[in-house]
């Protein structure tokens, strides 16, 4: 089963965000209130994730939900 390339930027794009912020994977799905398995599966862009679990991401992160999109560019490339 290949994975929606989309969701592989987006999931990449929050792995981006979440390492800089210095969380580990596992704490930062800890602390968002989201399995580990299903937090790995947004990043890895296995997941189309909802957008209240979205908002949960970016709540915690500290940053607007934007800025966990790729950029528009970035997309262009992708479709």
């Amino acid at each position: 089963m290949s994975k929606e390339p989309l969701l592989v930027a987006l999931g990449a794009k929050i792995r981006t965000v979440r390492q800089a912020k210095g969380f580990s994977q596992e704490g930062f799905a800890a602390e968002a209130g989201l399995g580990r398995s299903y937090y790995g599966g947004i990043e890895r862009g296995e997941r189309n994730v909802a957008a209240l679990n979205l908002m949960q991401i970016a709540q915690v992160l500290g940053v607007e939900v934007g800025e966990l999109f790729p950029s528009l560019k970035e997309v262009r490339k992708l479709t």
